[in-house]
């Protein structure tokens, strides 16, 4: 789930962002889900749009901005233990969003250089913004592609992902904070299981995953206010979170809060249970 003042009128460019691409798409009159999160964060990569949308939840949930940037640790310290300890070196992210610093080829690459990584989103900004993304080390590589998670084929047929990821070798597969935005049409369960089907044995799923069990009448507030924008959110329990490890075995402390997985002491002040409507895991695929 991706908060303040008047937006100015919107001028079709990124606030604080001088580039943009000439595709209509990136007209900007519309609120995105990643924009949001970029703007909650205090990124410069969204739109008017955005920040009304932003400024509007955080008012229903003044906890929100603690909560992504809850997340986003979250996803760090997943990511260094997977390139530290459990030596991954190959990196499949899923849903990646507007790039903020440190990425996951940061991280990955601090520890060991030659990691690869595979970036997958279906924002137009995001394919504008991507060239960050590419910057890898002369040992490792990054690529973009630009695909649907509901098409999971589109994915691993991409040539981003045939080119840069070695199946004979373990993958990390990353989908953080995206499949509350998959409704139960969409069967986000078997999405995960057809892009883990490929990867090999030793590879690895870390994902967080949305929910309302610590604060359901702020957090079901701020899902209207998505809904309202024709983004429409399912929450899931700590049942429906287990669903997307059955067959895994899961890297202690299991499924948690995210706060509460591995805390590396660099989190700040004390969070909250009822600030956290995330989940956070990580298993390996036997």
């Amino acid at each position: 789930m991706t908060g303040g003042a008047a937006a100015p009128e919107d001028s079709g460019r990124p606030i604080g962002h001088s580039a943009t691409a000439e595709n209509g798409s990136l007209a900007g009159g519309t609120a995105h889900a990643a924009r949001i999160y970029d703007y909650i964060l205090g990124g410069k990569d969204h739109y008017p749009a955005d920040q009304e949308a932003g400024d509007a939840m955080c008012r229903e949930w003044p906890a929100l901005p603690i909560h992504m940037r809850a997340n986003h640790d979250w996803m760090n310290r997943a990511v260094r233990w997977l390139a530290e300890e459990a030596g991954v070196r190959q990196f499949l992210d899923i849903g990646t969003g507007v790039p903020t610093s440190p990425n996951i080829h940061e991280i990955a690459q601090a520890t060991a250089s030659d990691s690869r990584v595979v970036y997958v989103d279906n924002d137009p900004l995001v394919l504008a913004l991507s060239q960050g993304l590419l910057n890898s080390t002369p040992e490792g590589r990054t690529s973009y592609a630009e695909a649907d998670m509901r098409d999971p084929q589109s994915i691993l047929g991409s040539p981003a992902f045939r080119d840069t990821l070695d199946l004979g070798e373990p993958v990390a597969l990353t989908v953080v904070a995206i499949v509350h935005f998959l409704l139960d049409e969409h069967d986000a369960v078997g999405i995960v299981r057809r892009l883990l089907e490929p990867l090999p044995s030793g590879s690895h799923l870390a994902m967080s995953i949305g929910t309302a069990e610590f604060a359901p009448e702020e957090v079901g507030r701020v899902a209207r206010e998505y809904a309202a924008r024709d983004m429409p959110m399912r929450l899931r329990t700590f049942a429906e979170a287990e669903e997307f490890f059955e067959g895994l075995e899961l890297v202690a402390p299991g499924i948690v809060q995210v706060h509460k997985w591995r805390p590396d002491g660099r989190e700040g002040e004390a969070i909250r249970d009822e600030d956290i409507a995330m989940y956070g895991a990580v298993a390996r695929k036997p």
